[in-house]
């Protein structure tokens, strides 16, 4: 396990931040280091577990030997399943499991510092703002059918054949995010407050490596396989070398065709 030890959230916001480090280890390992990820969860080694943890970073590794452990345990065996299904269902699998984890370890938080009703719902809500680990894994991210408006400034960018900017182009699908609760609701509200969030079209564009919002100052690039949004800097692309990529493969579907 990794020896770096990490402070222990006890509060929502302290939380929140702890599942989004751990949520954005794991997806690096799931997209942009899965060759590396891949190549760790060899089936010929005992049952192994992804962990992801609060500062970003992941790590293959054998279960803990404390009954009961410090924090819940990811799914075990993993690697077992590897050679034994098409890769992508196999990221599809870790990934949902993965999803499993993180809302176990935050919740189980929530539990040992007493989180009341209100708190609870609060940490929910700002974790299901954000799309789930498999969502970004399989490119299932929901997006509106509204594609309203079009970017002026042409910070985000995506490489086709035709070398067309992405100035003239309409503005992407993004992901519909809903409104954290300012306070405690009654029972019912929440709910209805769901439903208008389902009829509201705006949405904000995610990144398919990290996870966070578009921001307008920001450059984007789209890959042209899966179609997912990822920050330049996420994947190392810069907008004069964009200019010269006729078709824009991301890492994942790039490893996924050199093993075809």
């Amino acid at each position: 396990m990794e020896g770096i030890q990490h402070p222990t959230p006890r509060t929502v916001e302290e939380v929140f931040t702890d599942f989004k480090g751990r949520r954005a280890g794991l997806i690096k390992a799931l997209t942009l280091e899965v060759e590396k990820f891949y190549q760790q969860c060899d089936p010929e080694k005992e049952n192994l577990c992804l962990y992801g943890f609060p500062n970003e970073t992941w790590e293959v590794n054998l279960p803990v030997e404390e009954v009961p452990p410090e924090l819940p345990e990811p799914a075990l065996g993993i690697n077992f399943a590897r050679d034994g299904m098409q890769e992508k269902d196999w990221l599809s699998l870790v990934a949902v499991h993965s999803d499993s984890w993180l809302l176990s370890v935050a919740f189980y938080f929530g539990a040992r510092f007493g989180f009341g009703k209100s708190e609870r719902r609060r940490l929910f809500q700002m974790i299901n703002d954000l799309p789930t680990v498999f969502e970004l894994v399989t490119g299932n991210v929901k997006q509106p059918k509204d594609h309203s408006g079009a970017h002026t400034n042409g910070s985000k960018s995506k490489s086709i054949g035709k070398a067309q900017s992405r100035q003239s182009e309409s503005q992407p699908k993004g992901v519909k995010m809903s409104a954290l609760p300012k306070e405690e609701d009654k029972s019912g509200e929440v709910e209805e407050e769901e439903e208008e969030e389902e009829e509201d079209e705006q949405g904000a564009t995610l990144c398919g490596a990290c996870g966070d919002n578009y921001g307008p100052d920001e450059f984007w690039i789209c890959c042209d396989v899966c179609e997912r949004w990822f920050h330049g800097k996420c994947v190392k692309i810069t907008p004069a070398k964009a200019e010269h990529i006729k078709q824009y493969k991301c890492p994942s579907c790039s490893t996924k065709r050199a093993r075809v």
